[in-house]
């Protein structure tokens, strides 16, 4: 089985322009392609994982990557998948933000053998005018605005700076064909116009073939975007998501996102993985501690997540201290009703939900099940509640 087929069995590709130009590529070693990350953060997240395992993938099947770090996009913000404007970013922000990427980088990629480059030294050069001549003609500005990253901002207004987001994707594109001879690239699924757009600009300059490649979105069973917790985003930065809980986060996946997960994110393999698919239902808590082993394995290390591991396997038995328990600040009163506390920690989406989950007697705090869904809680310092038999939260009194 070549990378291209593996790709296809564990459900990556979502879209490409040339199928059998770029499964020759990849099985054969010969992709050089790239992988754009916008520095929007000074930590890269989940929604950055399936990316940088698609790099690590497609490396270790003799591929050379380029990293693209968007010093220079990161100026103007990519619209797709978004309602509204992006938070603009100064140059001190965005060159401290490259310099996290890079560093959290080096556990996914082997950077002997890869390339990395920040769009600011080219984009951020560029005279408008010229660009505007050299560019400009080769876009339709009918087409532009059929591309999906923009349809879902026209009712509620695309400025004229999100607007000039595809030209710039193009150019590096464009850029990279013609200084790196690079060939290829490969993003999300909602990035589908704008690399896209990049492939026609190479042709229509170059006279030359260039290709795309989208990988699926990751996405819960409910059709939302994985990565979220009641605290925020899950980020791969220690020191803004413990390893225990990243850990944690995989350990709670609903049942059915399990197995898409393995495929999607893991490096186990693949007949390993058609083996779990078949185990009896009453072992999907074993398959969960696997998957969150693995992940946290990838992004922390082997000592991290043993680490993650046994604190987990302590917490759940009553044993240890609290020190790696996921935690959340929160306002509160010195005394507060359960089911509001039950909401305002996330840990249910209403009071009736709350309700059933203390009825059914799901819930705990501080070791103390509760009942009684009237009940005031006072509140010191912190709480630990127990939902149910395997998510743990320490409320942090602000």
């Amino acid at each position: 089985m070549g990378i291209y087929e593996e790709l296809q069995a564990r459900g990556l590709i979502a879209q490409v322009t040339d199928e059998q130009e770029i499964r020759e590529l990849l099985n054969k070693g010969k992709a050089k392609f790239y992988i754009g990350f916008d520095p929007t953060a000074d930590s890269l997240h989940v929604g950055h994982f399936m990316a940088l395992c698609l790099m690590k993938r497609l490396q270790e099947a003799g591929n050379t990557p380029i990293v693209l770090v968007g010093g220079g996009t990161g100026h103007v913000g990519d619209p797709s998948g978004r309602s509204d404007l992006r938070q603009m970013m100064s140059k001190e922000t965005i060159d401290h933000n490259v310099e996290c990427f890079k560093k959290q980088m080096s556990r996914f990629i082997d950077f002997n053998n890869a390339l990395v480059v920040n769009n600011a030294d080219w984009l951020l050069k560029l005279n408008y005018v010229e660009l505007l001549r050299d560019v400009g003609p080769h876009f339709s500005v009918n087409n532009m605005l059929r591309a999906e990253c923009y349809k879902q901002r026209m009712e509620r207004g695309l400025s004229f700076l999100e607007f000039n987001y595809m030209i710039m994707q193009a150019y590096d594109f464009y850029y990279l064909h013609e200084k790196y001879g690079c060939n290829m690239q490969f993003g999300g699924d909602d990035q589908w116009s704008n690399m896209l757009a990049g492939t026609e600009l190479i042709r229509k300059k170059t006279g030359k073939d260039a290709y795309a490649m989208t990988i699926t979105l990751l996405l819960n069973s409910e059709g939302k975007k994985m990565g979220k917790t009641a605290s925020g985003a899950v980020w791969l930065d220690p020191n803004k998501t413990t390893p225990f809980e990243f850990f944690q986060y995989w350990r709670n996946v609903e049942d059915a996102d399990v197995m898409k997960c393995f495929k999607l994110l893991t490096f186990v393999p693949l007949d390993k993985i058609n083996e779990m698919e078949a185990w009896d239902s009453s072992r999907i808590n074993e398959k969960k501690e696997i998957l969150a082993y693995e992940l946290t394995k990838l992004v922390h290390g082997e000592e991290e997540a043993n680490k993650a591991l046994q604190a987990a396997k302590n917490l759940f038995a009553g044993v240890g201290d609290d020190s790696t328990m996921p935690s959340i600040e929160l306002e509160l009163e010195d005394e507060v009703n359960l089911l509001d506390l039950l909401v305002k920690a996330e840990l249910a989406t209403s009071k009736s939900e709350a309700r059933r989950l203390v009825e059914q007697g799901g819930i705990s705090i501080d070791g103390e099940k509760k009942t009684n869904p009237n009940e005031m809680i006072k509140v010191s310092e912190s709480i630990k509640i127990k939902k149910g038999k395997k998510i743990f939260l320490k409320v942090i009194k602000k």
